[in-house]
């Protein structure tokens, strides 16, 4: 038996922020990150209309990029403290993120982070409070998904948590909030959701009700993302929808190692002064996992369906040549939105350089620790073809120097 969990209500389109009037209950937290959204009004409205429905409203802020444990448990004290019945989170991925594992801890107090990370082992939630995703940026999706990814600072590992439970309860997708995305985040979080769908659409776990949700994200961001990188509001506007399909796709197929390897990877060069951002990760690692996925025939075919509704290639090319086409396809998306191909040219600042900030000698050390905890990763068991240790050191060479997969 499969399942297939989305967010009861999603609203959708221009000015859909103010669903929040329509809220019932006696008090809301909102949850938000550094200042965006203050700085844009979005926070103030929010505010104005969850006090509009009659609640008690307070804000809990300045939740960091790549959440940390302790940001969570400073969150669940406050949630304790205050008692909501509606716990709101605004912005991008981060906020909400860290939010969902707030509202973990607030509904089970004695619940450890290390419990959180149980794969599907969360109890039953919606005890204390129900959950709002309010998304500003266009790639986690966050808010219609079962995850959420939060830092351990101290292993210098991301660590995703993984529950239908913590699927959101509304969604709000308002495309007016992630107009005021930097460019850089335009496409670091556009090539997140490229990868989620792609990933998605050949996972172990796909399925009927996932495929064309994956298939129709994947037409809407070749179409629309680098139009939004570049500006164009239009492209941009329907960008918050394509990567919220996405996202209904991979909470409910999965995903595979393209995340796991960008899970593992994110922080734990972070004492040489980065972190290599998530969508750019995956943006780098996707090429390269295509090519190693392509040598198990059921992945191969798919990927060449994939192609085919992208009109990349001869309909009649075969599934390895639909497959370079893909990857060189996506190379090129990277090129047209200054990411790097590889971590040796992968910037302090996330752009493209001739020495990047992670050294080669630093990776070489710790590949074998990052190959472990990347296939220990809950994204690694819906991948198509599973790697060893062996070949997941190969593959993260690969990644690091661009080099073929030829394995």
């Amino acid at each position: 038996m499969a399942r297939f969990t989305l967010p009861r209500d999603l609203y959708h389109g221009k000015g859909s922020l103010e669903a929040l009037k329509s809220f019932k209950g006696r008090k809301a937290i909102i949850c938000v990150g550094g200042g965006s959204m203050k700085r844009f009004g979005f926070l103030d409205r929010a505010e104005a209309y969850l006090k509009e429905a009659g609640m008690e409203v307070k804000i809990f802020d300045g939740i960091e990029p790549d959440p940390s444990v302790e940001t969570v448990m400073r969150g669940a004290a406050v949630m304790q403290e205050f008692q909501p019945d509606w716990i709101v989170a605004i912005g991008g991925g981060s906020p909400i993120d860290a939010a969902k594992a707030m509202w973990i801890k607030y509904e089970y107090p004695n619940c450890t982070f290390e419990d959180m990370c149980k794969v599907f082992g969360i109890p039953e939630l919606r005890k204390k409070a129900h959950f709002c995703a309010v998304s500003s940026t266009s790639g986690t999706a966050t808010e219609v998904t079962a995850f959420s990814i939060i830092t351990d600072y101290s292993k210098g590992i991301k660590y995703p948590i993984a529950d239908f439970e913590i699927t959101p309860d509304v969604a709000i997708v308002d495309p007016e909030l992630a107009e005021t995305m930097p460019k850089k985040l335009v496409a670091h979080t556009g090539m997140d959701a490229m990868t989620h769908a792609v990933e998605a659409y050949v996972s172990t776990a796909n399925c009927d009700y996932t495929d064309p949700l994956a298939i129709h994200a994947i037409e809407m961001i070749m179409k629309d993302l680098v139009p939004s990188y570049n500006g164009d509001m239009a492209a941009r506007d329907r960008m918050h929808n394509a990567q919220c399909l996405a996202g209904m796709a991979f909470s409910n197929a999965l995903l595979g190692i393209v995340h796991s390897m960008a899970h593992k990877t994110g922080a734990v060069f972070a004492d040489y002064g980065a972190h290599i951002i998530h969508g750019a990760a995956n943006a780098m690692y996707l090429p390269k996992v295509i090519a190693f996925n392509a040598k198990d025939e059921t992945a191969k075919k798919r990927y060449g369906v994939i192609v085919d509704y992208m009109g990349i290639a001869d309909k009649n090319a075969s599934d390895d040549e639909k497959v370079a086409a893909l990857i060189a396809y996506l190379r090129k998306m990277n090129d047209d939105l200054n990411i790097p191909h590889c971590i040796k040219n992968y910037g302090a600042d996330s752009y493209p350089t001739e020495q990047g900030f992670v050294p080669e000698d630093v990776f070489l050390t710790r590949l074998h620790d990052i190959a472990v905890n990347a296939i220990g990763d809950a994204c690694t068991g819906s991948n198509p073809r599973q790697p060893s240790v062996e070949e997941m050191e190969k593959l993260l060479k690969c990644c690091y120097y661009d080099t073929e997969v030829d394995f």
